[in-house]
């Protein structure tokens, strides 16, 4: 599965165990559940194959369930190879309970790349699948048989799941890059992608309620509870996908420095009351904080402003009500909707700096302005 870069925190419960072409490798520790589980479940047929092995067939289990870890990383490294051609920085492979995920800087620029970076993950499977069936035909039943079998079933269930059309599948990615190409937007293209996957959990929910009871003669309620299941969470990922795509949608249409408050520069020690009024006198929303040799120092926030009684804001430090201005708050003035999305993302504040190619204060971004464009370009 491929997905944008985290922030720069390492997802929790997940440590670092080497590195493969570059690229990072982390692995979390729910991992061992699945290892676990599969260990468990192969002891009876290790037993049939292999008998007498007591103790060691649980340990035998468990090496086997670290070859599926071992398939997840080679459908991994694909999608990491693929993103690295395309000229994307690979932070991380991380691998989990629920499968692998690689963490890539940036997004496509084209549809052809999108689909690219998408397919060549499900077709290392399939490969890697495919050559182990292969190898299985020409064996005779033992420990190599086993875990042949395995092996084969890992890549070939995770190989075609994970085609399936509805996000964060990369067949949510492929159905993302035909859109793009018919609607010539990358955003209209993840809006359909979601929308597929909201069909396909409905396909899944009217599959389990109703087909399988009408053709099956004695339905497991085990098995429609599952199905009823993984609807629901297909569903669930398909519309947290299309809020996220909406949501970019509306922003990217939006000219970010239209909405850029006017700048004033104030010192930290001024009191709040005197600030404020300058900055009505001014028509100078932006409140900022500099030093004696106008070194940005903080962002005045609107909502430590709104905190403070009107009688104490006299005695009251403009620094009281300032931010800290990092680095990751400061943007380029020409910055787009997207870019500001992947700021916001990276690191949420309510206030940005925007700064020009001199490293010169423009002014300031506040995402209650931007929200309430957005808020005002939907359709009541």
């Amino acid at each position: 599965m491929l997905g944008p870069a985290p922030q720069t925190v390492a997802a929790p419960g997940s440590f670092r165990v080497g590195s493969l072409v570059g690229v990072p490798i982390r692995l979390s520790i729910t991992t061992l559940v699945l290892v676990v589980v599969l260990a468990v479940a192969l002891v009876p047929q290790i037993d049939r194959v292999r008998p007498g092995l007591g103790v060691l067939a649980y340990l035998v289990g468990a090496v086997i369930g670290v070859t599926v870890y071992l398939a997840v990383l080679l459908h991994e490294l694909a999608h990491a190879v693929a993103a690295r051609r395309y000229g994307h920085q690979v932070d991380s492979i991380t691998l989990s309970l629920i499968g692998g995920r690689t963490a890539v800087q940036g997004e496509a620029a084209a549809p052809r790349e999108e689909f690219v970076t998408a397919i060549v993950g499900p077709l290392a499977s399939l490969v890697v699948g495919g050559l182990a069936l292969l190898l299985r035909l020409g064996l005779e039943v033992s420990l190599w048989s086993v875990a042949l079998e395995v092996i084969v079933l890992a890549n070939l269930v995770l190989g075609l799941l994970d085609l399936v059309p509805a996000p964060p599948m990369d067949g949510g990615r492929l159905v993302k890059a035909a859109g793009w190409r018919l609607t010539g937007s990358p955003r209209r293209g993840a809006v359909l992608a979601a929308r597929g996957g909201q069909g396909v959990a409905l396909l899944v929910l009217v599959g389990t309620v109703l087909v399988v009871p009408a053709v099956s003669d004695e339905p497991r309620t085990s098995d429609t509870v599952l199905g009823v299941a993984i609807a629901l969470l297909l569903w669930t990922m398909a519309t947290s996908e299309l809020a996220v795509a909406r949501l970019r949608l509306e922003v990217g249409a939006v000219v970010v420095r239209d909405l850029v408050r006017r700048p004033l520069a104030v010192p930290p020690d001024l009191p709040l009351a005197e600030a404020l009024r300058r900055s009505r006198e001014a028509e100078a929303p932006g409140l900022v904080t500099t030093d004696a040799g106008g070194r940005l120092l903080g962002v005045v926030s609107d909502t430590a402003v709104a905190a403070v009684p009107a009688e104490r804001q006299p005695w009251v430090p403009v620094a009281d009500v300032a931010r800290v201005v990092r680095a990751e708050h400061r943007l380029p003035a020409d910055v787009t909707g997207d870019e500001l999305l992947g700021a916001i993302n990276r690191s949420p504040v309510a206030e940005y700096v925007l700064l020009d190619d001199a490293g010169s204060l423009v002014g300031v971004l506040s995402l209650s302005d931007l929200d309430r464009v957005v808020r005002r370009r939907r359709p009541r």
